[in-house]
């Protein structure tokens, strides 16, 4: 069992890292004009996920960008065609897509 300060949930993740990756994340998705924000996301995801402990249980990110990209469009078109309500539970759907694709390390 991981501990670390005597504790046994915890994220050890760095600054630095952290900074990095979020600029990376940032100017991919300006440089592609938001194409590429799916997989943005799942990076800093993956990041933020693959650094956090649980009752001495890592966990893991498993998702993709391919994956969030079928969702994301669904999820653009029916915000078009609810006239944006639909934008509303988007977020909903991006945590229960998250936590769909995170597990404990055995």
């Amino acid at each position: 069992m991981e501990t670390k300060y005597g504790r046994h949930s915890f994220f050890d993740g760095g600054l630095l890292a952290y900074v990095g990756w979020t600029i990376l994340g940032t100017l991919i998705t300006i440089f592609t004009l938001g194409i590429c924000y799916p997989w943005a996301l799942t990076m800093l995801y993956g990041w933020k996920i693959n650094h956090t402990v649980i009752e001495g249980h890592r966990m893991h990110f498993f998702g993709s960008a391919v994956s969030l990209f079928g969702n994301w469009i669904k999820w653009l078109l029916l915000t078009i065609i609810t006239l944006g309500i639909y934008g509303f539970w988007v977020f909903i759907k991006l945590e229960d897509w998250k936590a769909k694709n995170t597990r404990f390390v055995s």
